[in-house]
């Protein structure tokens, strides 16, 4: 096995319905010896037990150390991620997210109205702490040479600018997305996991080094 090498590609967070994880599950595998790439593939790399953690950190180092003692003389290149979450998971749990999917349309609708009315009435304290009212009246008595009523087309082509800049911004309405580009929920949403993941990782490390003499 001189000269073979085993690159493995680790993902970072991973969804397990199976008691027994393998590689292959967790990791993208290849290797020029195409048994060897099926026996790291095929390699056990945890198993949960009943009653236990249902989320467990795998550490690289542990699996090319296993590796190792599995296939001696194979070099192992890890171009992934240096640890794996795993997560235990299981169709029971599938089919009781199927069935509260009621309940979640009824809780993306409760928070769709809380953002939605949250956002309006900090625009509003917003306009009233800079005192865009006067402001308007202003231009708009510059421009026309008579004081506003607060239902002019200034008031109107603001209200239509801001809505557009929102939906220009957020580059998402519905299904409907202006370009492909992530737009800044998505992105924060990504850095919110993240961060998540690495509060993991972190949680875990420092559990292993307290349990250690």
């Amino acid at each position: 096995m001189n000269n073979v090498v085993v690159y493995i590609l680790a993902k970072q967070n991973i969804e397990a319905f199976s008691e027994n994880v393998e590689l292959g599950m967790a990791a993208d595998i290849y290797c020029d010896d195409s048994s060897i790439q099926a026996k790291v593939a095929s390699m056990k790399i945890h198993r949960f037990k009943h009653g236990h953690e249902p989320r467990v950190v795998v550490n690289m180092i542990d699996v090319i150390k296993q590796i190792s003692g599995m296939c001696p003389g194979v070099t192992v290149e890890s171009i992934g991620e240096t640890e794996i979450i795993i997560e235990r998971s299981s169709l029971a749990k599938e089919k009781e997210n199927e069935k509260n999917s009621l309940w979640e349309y009824v809780k993306i609708a409760f928070v769709s109205l809380i953002c939605f009315f949250g956002t309006a009435f900090t625009i509003m304290a917003f306009h009233n702490d800079i005192g865009i009212e006067n402001v308007f009246n202003h231009i708009y008595r510059l421009v026309s040479g008579i004081d506003s009523n607060g239902f002019t087309e200034l008031e109107i082509s603001y209200s239509v600018g801001l809505t557009v800049g929102i939906i220009l911004f957020y580059n998402h309405v519905g299904k409907w997305k202006l370009s492909n580009d992530p737009t800044p929920l998505e992105v924060e949403m990504r850095v919110y996991e993240r961060d998540v993941n690495q509060a993991i990782i972190d949680m875990a490390e420092r559990s292993k080094n307290k349990q250690k003499p």
